[in-house]
């Protein structure tokens, strides 16, 4: 089954490139079934880019997904048009009186702020409210799981020595676990991160579990304890070039930056060996399956 976008956004030329099965908006409202709704907040600066990659995450099904992109009201990205975000995303205020199945909270280059100074915070917290009340399972990515974690249970992050940037690898932690079915007993994630959360103040609350973790990076997944949120400290929605940019980016910006762990083939800059595809497929895949699909109401206006 499909992944229903707008026909006009660059995604769709990309995803049907990839022969994966896109369906156009118009199409999509003649098809008698009742399709998941996602809704992906984007909190990062490259618009395009990240909507791309997770909404190629989320084709991976036999379902119909209908997404809707969400940006914030009180900041607006500089990287991508006005005309842009007009055109393709919606606010918080557009989607407050609506349920979805599901909804994905990205990341943002705000990791080295204390979250109170972030600015729009005081959004983000209407919009993780929202999600308790109208979601039926969110995942939480990178900074977006760090914040949902200080918001929600009270537990910090603090700053790294060095980045840690790279792949790495991580083993299941708890055994016959859904969201992890199909992994391989060790699989790859990509991280990209200056800060870590609070691990012993994770591991000691009764209402979260650790899913995964790995001796070079920590815990890449946990999650609470009802299903209804997701902490994916990585990245394993990223395409195979997303650390080399990063990479030659900062160091163009004269930044002190290592080569991402485990990701080059050979030398600094060639080749990448993908390690991470099918983990972020099964990933995605799997919590569509049976934390979204399988037990949202049919009536999704029976949520809150």
């Amino acid at each position: 089954m499909p992944i229903v976008i707008p026909k006009d956004i660059p995604a769709f030329d990309v995803l049907t490139k990839e022969n994966i099965f896109v369906m156009g908006s118009m199409r999509a409202r003649t098809q008698d079934i009742r399709p998941i709704e996602i809704a992906i907040v984007n909190l990062m600066p490259t618009k395009v880019e990240t909507e791309t990659q997770l909404m190629r995450m989320l084709s991976n099904s036999p379902l119909q997904v209908n997404i809707t992109l969400v940006r914030t009201a009180s900041y607006t990205s500089t990287n991508v048009s006005s005309s842009y975000l007009e055109r393709f995303y919606l606010t918080f205020d557009d989607i407050k009186d609506r349920n979805f199945d599901g909804m994905i909270i990205t990341g943002a280059p705000v990791e080295n702020l204390d979250f109170t100074d972030v600015k729009y915070w005081d959004e983000l917290c209407r919009i993780m409210d929202y999600a308790d009340r109208k979601v039926t399972s969110t995942i939480f990515i990178c900074w977006g799981a760090q914040a949902a974690l200080n918001y929600y249970y009270g537990i910090g992050k603090r700053s790294l020595d060095k980045k840690l940037f790279g792949i790495f690898p991580n083993r299941a932690t708890m055994e016959y676990e859904p969201l992890l079915r199909g992994l391989d007993d060790e699989f790859y994630v990509p991280h990209s991160r200056h800060t870590e959360i609070d691990e012993k103040s994770l591991k000691e609350d009764g209402r979260l579990v650790v899913l995964a973790e790995g001796e070079d990076c920590g815990i890449s997944i946990a999650k609470c304890i009802d299903n209804r949120k997701f902490f994916f400290f990585g990245h394993s929605e990223y395409d195979r070039e997303t650390l080399k940019t990063e990479y030659l980016r900062d160091k163009d910006k004269g930044l002190e930056i290592d080569p991402p762990k485990n990701y080059f083939s050979d030398g600094e800059q060639d080749g990448v060996a993908m390690k991470w595809r099918s983990t972020g497929s099964l990933l995605f895949n799997n919590w569509l399956n049976y934390y979204v699909y399988q037990v949202t109401p049919y009536d999704i206006g029976r949520k809150g």
